[in-house]
């Protein structure tokens, strides 16, 4: 029986709020044993310089050097994961030579699974000399380029802590950051899961734009509005959400265009309502109604968002603390359990997951001191 590999996840997703860590002791399958966990925000220069980044991947080409800001972006961002594993480690009064294994997602600049293309920054064999501790990173590279979406990339984790928890029936787990994804866990195990739409994204642009500030915190702008539901209807009208499964999305895919005309408040309660009618039309592409939606994610502190959720979807809608999970931690839990399999050779996805023909392994390994391919 393989034993338990104590690791450390980071996540830092595309709603750029900052750094997620948490400690997990698994063997890559069904043993799970949660452990200490912490976000850094980011400052509002670092959330600054990771949008400027973002900006510029857009027009980087196949081929043609990393933009100067992406790689200063890479650069910064390696050394405030660095110190976000400090930070845990001291938090958990654990050393580095206490931990077996960081799994580090790095930042998604850049998803085009259309061109085999997806690009997240962080310098695994910097992240694995400045922390000791050796580290797995490039997480959905091979994905991709046997031709999976890529995303979403956490399924084999949902799956994992639902058997963990018992829970009867079928499962959907969504997560609701910067892009919503769904995962839908059968009552035999089968997994079918892609993104939805827009997470927390576009409200999140547009609160900086109208409020200076990085979200709707609480919906209290989304709250004070009305929803527009021409808008609304003129933005669910997008061919992506009758593409059937797997597909996935990039932070930029959609805009807050049809919106532009409304004012602040209107606007944040359309495109809140917005992400909340995507998560509601994934319906279409599961093979029954899941008993339970468990919400994960930034999204699921927004009461405005969770009150549109549960109008819409007709099955019982809870958080993630409801069924004793960490909403804030999961993602950053799964890239410990990522890690641990790929160390151990196992399947990161499936073609439920991403599309990908066959179950495909990946990541690439830096053990401390030195990076091995």
């Amino acid at each position: 029986m393989p034993r338990a590999i104590r690791a450390i996840g980071l996540m830092s997703g595309t709603s750029l709020d900052g750094v997620d860590a948490a400690l997990l002791e698994t063997d890559g399958e069904g043993l799970l044993r949660r452990g200490a966990a912490m976000s850094t925000p980011y400052t509002r220069e670092e959330r600054l310089l990771l949008r400027m980044a973002l900006e510029e991947a857009m027009g980087w080409e196949p081929g043609a050097p990393m933009p100067e800001v992406v790689a200063e972006a890479e650069r910064h961002l390696t050394f405030v994961h660095a110190k976000a594993v400090k930070a845990l480690l001291e938090k958990a009064g654990l050393a580095a030579h206490d931990v077996d294994l960081i799994g580090f997602h790095g930042q998604t600049v850049l998803h085009q699974p259309e061109r085999r293309r997806t690009v997240q920054i962080g310098l695994g064999e910097v992240l694995a000399s400045l922390t000791g501790i050796d580290v797995v990173n490039d997480f959905r590279a091979a994905d991709v380029a046997a031709g999976g979406q890529g995303a979403p990339f956490v399924p084999l984790y949902h799956r994992a802590l639902v058997r963990s928890m018992g829970l009867p029936g079928t499962v959907a787990v969504v997560n609701i950051g910067g892009v919503g994804n769904v995962t839908f866990i059968g009552e035999d195990g089968t997994l079918i899961a892609f993104d939805t739409g827009p997470g927390n994204a576009l409200v999140d642009d547009w609160a900086q734009r109208h409020l200076n500030e990085p979200m709707d915190a609480n919906g209290e702008l989304a709250r004070l509005g009305d929803v527009d539901e021409e808008a609304l209807a003129r933005m669910m009208d997008h061919p992506f959400f009758l593409r059937r499964p797997p597909k996935s999305l990039d932070r930029f895919d959609f805009t807050d265009e049809a919106v532009a005309h409304l004012s602040p408040a209107d606007g944040a309660a359309t495109l809140t309502a917005f992400t909340a009618a995507a998560i509601s039309r994934s319906l279409l592409h599961m093979p029954e109604l899941p008993r339970n939606f468990i919400i994960c994610g930034g999204g699921r502190h927004n009461p405005v968002l969770m009150e549109e959720l549960r109008a819409r979807i007709p099955s019982r809608v809870v958080r993630a603390e409801d069924v004793d999970w960490e909403g804030d931690n999961i993602e950053a839990e799964a890239f410990a359990y990522l890690a641990v399999r790929s160390l151990r050779g196992l399947p990161l996805s499936e073609p439920g997951t991403t599309g990908v023909p066959e179950p495909m392994t990946g990541g690439r390994l830096h053990r401390a001191g030195r990076a091995l391919a």
